[in-house]
């Protein structure tokens, strides 16, 4: 069983920055592909990016790009969302995704290990 805990989202203003983890407990995390979605109120939840096991390969969402950055530390059992120049838009449930895969995975149904979720607000 794999567990994931996410932390670090909050509020912030528009153009600000926030950084989310992900810590993973249980299996190897070093072998699974990680994602970060989102969902806003009345909204599907949606895939914001994407990150291999080894951190080689990523993906992102068009409305994110050249403002968010995925990456991952295997020592540490943790994946991050980097998220610059915020925009009220943004606001959402954010959410991190797991499963055991050799491929980078964009699909909400790929993914089998879900955390709680972690409200992030940008304010205008």
């Amino acid at each position: 069983q794999v567990q994931l805990v996410e932390s670090g989202g909050g509020l912030v203003q528009a153009g600000g920055s926030l950084r989310l983890s992900c810590a993973a407990s249980g299996r190897t995390f070093s072998r699974f592909a990680m994602g970060w979605f989102r969902q806003a109120p009345g909204k599907e939840r949606e895939f914001v990016a994407g990150v291999s096991w080894s951190g080689g390969s990523t993906a992102y969402a068009d409305s994110v790009k050249g403002r968010f950055t995925i990456s991952r530390d295997n020592a540490k059992n943790t994946a991050y969302l980097q998220m610059n120049s915020l925009k009220p838009e943004d606001t959402a449930v954010y959410y991190c995704a797991g499963r055991a895969s050799v491929r980078l995975l964009t699909q909400l149904s790929e993914y089998g290990y879900w955390g709680q979720g972690t409200q992030v607000t940008v304010s205008s």
